[in-house]
């Protein structure tokens, strides 16, 4: 069984959000591995935030198989700034941030708007 990870938020510096996403905050192996794989559906307010151990394309990048809907994706480096954002569409083969990141957030797609590439985000312990 696989642990239920801390929540925290993620607040946009740049830009004031109303409601700042309050995401799983998944660094073990375990919990990368599942992701939102399996999952019926994916309420507004909820979401995770893939931790790796340091900036890469390539460990950051994601997949889309079994996972029945849609997602914000967005690509944070370790200097906590947005890289890339994405759509990601069910079952898609990969994606691939345009830049290194160390932190993939997985959220609602109607969230796309939160953050913009540029943005400097904070994570807070909820």
């Amino acid at each position: 069984m696989i642990p239920m990870p801390q929540i925290i938020s993620i607040t946009n510096l740049t830009k004031p959000i109303e409601q700042p996403a309050q995401v799983g905050y998944c660094d073990s192996f375990l919990c990368k591995l599942r992701g939102l794989m399996f999952r019926k559906r994916l309420a507004l307010n909820e979401g995770l935030l893939l931790v790796e151990k340091r900036d890469s394309r390539l460990d950051t990048s994601i997949h889309m198989f079994f996972v029945p809907f849609d997602l914000a994706v967005f690509w944070i480096n370790s200097e906590m700034a947005v890289v890339d954002k994405v759509i990601a569409k069910s079952w898609h083969p990969a994606y691939f941030p345009k830049a290194d990141a160390k932190f993939t957030l997985e959220i609602h797609p109607d969230r796309f708007g939160d953050y913009e590439i540029g943005d400097k985000v904070e994570f807070k312990n909820v």
